[in-house]
C-alpha cells in the first residue's frame, strides 16, 4: 500500500519541555552550569520558564521529574568547547564526547533531575572518500591574514590546505563554511592579529 499524501504542515520551531521540582533551582543549574540563558519565567513563584541555548529554547514546568526514557538533543556550533565548559562546571557526563557513526560528534550529560541532554555538532568527513590530485599553486597572503588562517586551521583541526579548500568550496556555492561559534572565534583572531580591514580590503592591498 502506497504511503498517503503527506500533510503539509508549516512549523518553524520546536520546544522540548521538562518537568522539574523547583523552577528557580532548575534555572540556576541550566544558566550557571550548562550555559543557557533565561528567556522568561511565568508565575510568582514561577511554575513555568524558558531557557535558551543560542536559538534553541527549552521549557521548564513545575511537576514531578520523569527522566526515564527521556533525552533532549541540541546541535551546537562547537561541541568540544561546550564539553570543556560543562566539565569545568562540574556537570555529570553520562557519555564522553566522541565522533559517532551517524555523522555527529556529541556527548551526553545528566542534569540535576536525571534528564539526559545531548550536545553535538555535525561531522563533514563522513561518507565515501573522494579521490583527488592536489597541485601546487603560487599563493601569497597578507601577513596578518596568513597568521589568522594558521590559527583558524589549528582551531578547526585542519591543515591550512584543507581549510582553504573548505572556504573556496563554500564560496563557490554562495554560502559560508563557518558556524556562529567559529565566526566569534575569528573576530577574536582578527583582534589578536590586528586585522583592521574588511572583506573588501584585498582590493586596496599594496605590497611594501
Amino acid at each position: 500500500m502506497a504511503d498517503p499524501t503527506p500533510l503539509f504542515v508549516e512549523c518553524e520551531q520546536v520546544h522540548a519541555g521538562l518537568a522539574v521540582n523547583d523552577i528557580a533551582t532548575a534555572i540556576e543549574f541550566y544558566t550557571k552550569r550548562l550555559g543557557f540563558v533565561t528567556a522568561f519565567t511565568w508565575g510568582d513563584p514561577p511554575v513555568f520558564a524558558g531557557v535558551n541555548l543560542g536559538k534553541a529554547q527549552m521549557f521548564l514546568r513545575k511537576g514531578a521529574p520523569d527522566p526515564k526514557g527521556c533525552m533532549v538533543y541540541f546541535m551546537v556550533g562547537d561541541a568540544d568547547q561546550l564539553y570543556e565548559f560543562h566539565r569545568a562546571h562540574g556537570v555529570e557526563v553520562a557519555e564522553p564526547i566522541e565522533d559517532r557513526p551517524y555523522g555527529i560528534r556529541d556527548y551526553v550529560v545528566r542534569d540535576l533531575h536525571g534528564y539526559h541532554l545531548s550536545f553535538g555538532h555535525h561531522l563533514f568527513n563522513t561518507g565515501p572518500a573522494i579521490k583527488i590530485e592536489r597541485v601546487d599553486v603560487p599563493v601569497r597572503l597578507e601577513k596578518r591574514l596568513a597568521a589568522l588562517l594558521m590559527d583558524l586551521a589549528r582551531h578547526k583541526r585542519m591543515s591550512m590546505n584543507s581549510c582553504l579548500e573548505e572556504m573556496l568550496l563554500h564560496t563557490n556555492e554562495g554560502v559560508g563554511p563557518h558556524t556562529q561559534t567559529t565566526l566569534r572565534h575569528i573576530e577574536e583572531l582578527k583582534k589578536k592579529h590586528g586585522i583592521d580591514y574588511d572583506s573588501h580590503g584585498s582590493y586596496r592591498f599594496v605590497e611594501e
